[in-house]
């Protein structure tokens, strides 16, 4: 299992996480600044990575569901992605305790960090690609602050092409495809569809299919603590 550590992160990426009123993408905060107008009790910020800093793997989203981790501020928790997503990691030993789509179900990620390529939710869930490029400094960031990360899988065709972005490659090197996998530096990515609800519903993406994923990324990071 290769354990060395990635690049270092640029100067303008030394903070793995925005601050709670961040503003470098104006339409992100004016979105995020009219949900709180009316759902004062919601998150409504960015969202901060969840998991242990020290695990082997990291897992890579494209941004908050309005009604998932932007309500709640824990990533994948209250929408329908969250349930396919951490029943797999339970059962692949990367979390542990029980999941009920609330930050404090007591739910604990063991050898598995998330974070979302873009940290503030977007209007319809489609960020530009400007403010992918924009976030992309925090992603670099969570990649660089993780001294034994080893393995990426990468959530969606964004959440792939802005990872090799911050790892200094091109799209090219890896092209998305679910399965897909390369080693890149001193990290091995690995590829998968979205587990959304509409990817789920029409088939794209099946339960077993999300689970060979996580089961080649299990067989290359070895078994659980």
């Amino acid at each position: 299992m290769a354990t060395k550590k990635p690049g270092p992160a640029s100067p303008a990426a030394a903070a793995a996480e925005p601050g709670r009123d961040c503003v470098l993408c104006p339409r992100l905060a004016a979105f995020r600044d009219a949900w709180r107008a009316a759902e004062p009790s919601w998150h409504n910020a960015p969202v901060p990575a969840f998991g242990p800093v020290d695990a082997p793997l990291l897992i890579v989203g494209l941004a908050p569901g309005l009604r998932g981790a932007n309500r709640t501020g824990r990533p994948f928790t209250g929408d329908y992605a969250g349930d396919l997503l951490y029943a797999t990691l339970l059962s692949f030993g990367f979390a542990r305790g029980t999941y009920a789509a609330r930050p404090d179900d007591g739910l604990a990620l063991t050898g598995a960090r998330i974070v979302n390529a873009v940290r503030c939710v977007p209007p319809q869930n489609k960020p530009t690609p400007e403010e992918i490029r924009t976030c992309r400094r925090y992603l670099s960031a969570a990649i660089a602050e993780m001294p034994r990360l080893s393995a990426i899988v990468t959530l969606g065709k964004i959440a792939h092409d802005s990872t090799l972005a911050a790892l200094g490659e091109k799209a090219s090197r890896l092209r998305f495809g679910h399965g897909a996998q390369d080693q890149v530096g001193g990290v091995r990515l690995f590829a998968s569809y979205h587990c959304s609800r509409y990817n789920t519903n029409t088939r794209v993406l099946t339960p077993d299919m999300f689970q060979a994923v996580f089961a080649a990324v299990r067989a290359y990071v070895g078994p659980a603590a």
